[in-house]
C-alpha cells in the first residue's frame, strides 16, 4: 500500500490581515483645581523687573526679590503702602504687619510712564483687599 499524500497548506506571507479601524480616543476631560489651591476671586497685580517682582492677588501679596519670595497672606496684613522710589522710576512696596514690623519690596519700571501704569493698577487692587479694613 502507498501511503497517502498528506496535505501541507503554504504559510501565508506577511503578518495577516490589518487590524480594524480604531477610533480616536476621546480627548481628557479637563482637570478641576487641586483642592486648596481656590480660584481668584478678585482683581490682581503684578509688576516685576528681571530681578524683583510685586504680586497682589486674593492670596495676599508676595515680594521676590533676586530669587527669594515672602508671602504674606491678606490675614496677616495690617495694611499695604506704595510710592514712587528715587529716580520717579522705581515702584516701593511695604507690607505692614500688624506687631508694626514692615517689609519693602522694589521694581524697577522702565520708564515713568511704566510706573504711572503700575501706580493706576495697583490703587484699585490695593483698594479691593484692602476695603473694611480702616487703613
Amino acid at each position: 500500500m502507498d501511503p497517502q499524500p498528506q496535505y501541507h497548506p503554504q504559510p501565508q506571507q506577511g503578518f495577516g490581515p490589518p487590524p480594524p479601524a480604531f477610533a480616536p480616543a476621546p480627548a481628557p476631560a479637563p482637570m478641576p483645581p487641586f483642592p486648596g489651591q481656590p480660584v481668584a476671586a478678585g482683581p490682581d497685580f503684578l509688576a516685576a523687573d528681571r530681578r524683583n517682582a510685586v504680586v497682589v492677588d486674593a492670596e495676599g501679596v508676595s515680594l521676590e526679590c533676586n530669587g527669594a519670595t515672602l508671602d504674606f497672606p491678606w490675614r496677616d496684613i495690617q495694611t499695604v503702602h506704595y510710592k514712587a522710589g528715587p529716580g520717579g522710576e522705581v515702584l516701593m512696596v511695604a507690607v505692614v504687619l500688624p506687631d508694626g514690623r514692615f517689609f519693602e519690596g522694589v521694581v524697577a519700571a522702565r520708564n515713568q510712564a511704566k510706573l504711572q501704569e503700575w501706580f493706576a493698577e495697583l490703587a484699585p487692587v490695593l483698594g479691593f483687599y484692602l476695603a473694611g479694613r480702616g487703613h
